[in-house]
């Protein structure tokens, strides 16, 4: 009856209103500090900059790759996630691959930003690597059944 109503389960309804809860200490937490003017123009400049270019472009890439595997259909999540991860990781550390702040990252932490670059390009082949490897044992695996299904 109470999914009936609610459209969903009781749990759903505990997670969402914990999510509300987190929002609102959160959003207190934010009031407090006196430069809360920048936190909000930076966040509400990523929310256009999301949904006015990047969400459109990371669509149309999607549906490229979909368009283009349609005879594979296996293989898409086998490229989707090794470029979201990439992607996630380089949004993460872009200013270091691109060297911004580099007297401030020094001082820091008495290191220099030289390494981003390299060790972002090892992780994404990294990521590609063992997705093509899990991609190519599905299909052993997939064709080891279809063989043995054959047989009998």
């Amino acid at each position: 009856m109470f999914t009936r109503g609610y459209g969903a389960g009781p749990v759903h309804l505990l997670v969402v209103l914990g999510c509300f809860a987190l929002t609102a200490v959160s959003v207190d937490l934010l009031a407090a500090e006196p430069r809360t003017g920048l936190v909000l123009v930076w966040f509400a400049a990523a929310v256009v900059a999301h949904d006015a270019a990047l969400f459109p472009l990371y669509s149309l890439a999607d549906r490229a790759l979909t368009a283009a595997t349609r005879g594979g259909r296996r293989a898409l999540n086998h490229v989707r996630i090794p470029l979201l991860a990439s992607g996630l990781l380089l949004l993460l550390f872009f200013p270091g691959i691109v060297r911004q702040g580099t007297a401030t990252h020094l001082a820091a932490t008495g290191q220099d930003q030289q390494p981003y670059l390299g060790r972002w390009l090892l992780l994404s082949a990294t990521f590609a690597g063992i997705s093509a490897l899990v991609y190519g044992i599905r299909l052993l695996l997939g064709r080891s059944g279809e063989e043995q299904r054959c047989a009998s």
